[in-house]
């Protein structure tokens, strides 16, 4: 059929009282895929850890781990990720097709900065993220942001192909706890379309005690509340992760400020309380930053 035909046989068609969806089936896309439930294997919630931007260009235990834990995971058709460093009035998810990747740090070796991560967006999973959380209301970024090291030096070790869309989700550190668990609470229904949830951050994050001599001791005020962390996520305490993090004088020194603490508000509502808990990496690194990671998994049958 040549060109003159293909017109011809639209406009019949149309004339004809036809849809034009009627000659070419509409194919649905990646949103109405995911709006009518497609049925797909329910997806675990992540919270990783990720230290210093080095982490994105070495290869030690840590990033060794990231890259098992990739290739162990169901695959997900889009990854959402709660980044410590993008930090706005109200809340914000990026909607724009090619998210550029954020060099956000300073005094770091060039081949840090060459580094591109060109994962491709989602507009339409950004208006499935925007419908799912009906209060408060999610904004739509299209220009500003992108993926911030939080997100792109966790993933690129995880997923290299950088073939899988990813979109970030914004905090507004002003709000209180309850506004944080709300969302995430409503973000849960995500995971059985497919959409990896992942919480980037630090549980232990004192940038101010850092020590850079190789294999530094932790602090042990840094180890304490470490451990107060682990044993809390083991009994499923979340109340007290939540809320309870600085009652202690180790809690208050492993979280001057919440920006690294808050993802793991988003990971912890989004759970099921039968999901399985997986410690995927442990260690302090720099004497006062907590690389502790872990998964909530669906239970096996």
């Amino acid at each position: 059929m040549n060109r003159r035909q293909v017109l011809l046989a639209l406009t019949t068609a149309t004339a004809g009282g036809l849809a034009l969806g009627t000659f070419f089936p509409r194919r649905l896309d990646m949103f109405d895929q995911l709006k009518s439930g497609t049925p797909t294997q329910r997806m675990p919630v992540l919270f990783v850890g990720h230290g210093s931007p080095m982490n994105a260009i070495d290869t030690n235990p840590y990033t060794l781990a990231l890259n098992q834990l990739g290739n162990q995971l169901p695959r997900p058709r889009a990854i959402l990720v709660i980044s410590a460093h993008w930090m706005t009035d109200g809340t914000w998810v990026t909607e724009m097709p090619k998210p550029k990747t954020i060099h956000d740090f300073y005094g770091f070796p060039k081949e840090l900065f060459d580094i591109q991560y060109p994962a491709p967006g989602s507009p339409e999973i950004a208006k499935l993220i925007q419908d799912s959380v009906q209060s408060p209301p999610i904004q739509g970024d299209s220009e500003s942001w992108g993926l911030d090291h939080g997100t792109w030096a966790v993933l690129r070790h995880m997923y290299p192909q950088a073939d899988i869309p990813v979109l970030q989700l914004s905090l507004d550190l002003k709000q209180p706890a309850e506004y944080h668990i709300q969302i995430g609470r409503q973000l849960s229904q995500l995971r059985d379309h497919g959409v990896l949830i992942l919480g980037s951050g630090n549980l232990v994050h004192n940038l101010r005690s850092i020590r850079w001599e190789p294999r530094a001791p932790a602090h042990d005020w840094a180890l304490e509340f470490d451990e107060w962390l682990k044993a809390k996520l083991i009994d499923r305490d979340s109340s007290a992760l939540m809320n309870d993090f600085h009652k202690t004088q180790a809690g208050r020194l492993s979280i001057p400020s919440l920006d690294h603490y808050l993802p793991l508000h988003y990971i912890l509502s989004a759970a099921d309380p039968k999901d399985e808990l997986k410690f995927e990496y442990e260690e302090i690194q720099n004497a006062s930053i907590s690389m502790r990671s872990f998964s909530l998994r669906p239970a096996r049958s």
